[in-house]
């Protein structure tokens, strides 16, 4: 029961560090756009720097899978701009 309790407390800060991380990507991708950077640069921009980083943190393998994990929620529409969230 203890170890449940835990669980469900990291599973709550990863979630708040998310939603922080969220906010902050979003601000710079305002500040972005505000200086007249086109959408699709920054969004370039920040792939690129995801993939950097993931490799730098889990190796190519790593990275690979993120990759693999992505494709299947982009795919399962996730991230479409469309999807009702019931």
């Amino acid at each position: 029961m203890m170890d449940q309790s835990l669980n469900d407390i990291d599973e709550m800060i990863v979630q708040e560090k998310m939603q922080a991380a969220l906010e902050y990507q979003n601000e710079a991708w305002a500040d972005g756009m505000a200086d007249g950077i086109e959408p699709e640069i920054i969004a370039d921009a920040a792939l690129a720097l995801v993939m950097r980083e993931t490799i730098r943190i889990h190796g190519e393998d790593g990275a690979e899978e993120m990759l693999e994990n992505l494709r299947e929620r982009m795919l399962a529409g996730e991230f479409s701009p469309h999807r009702i969230i019931q």
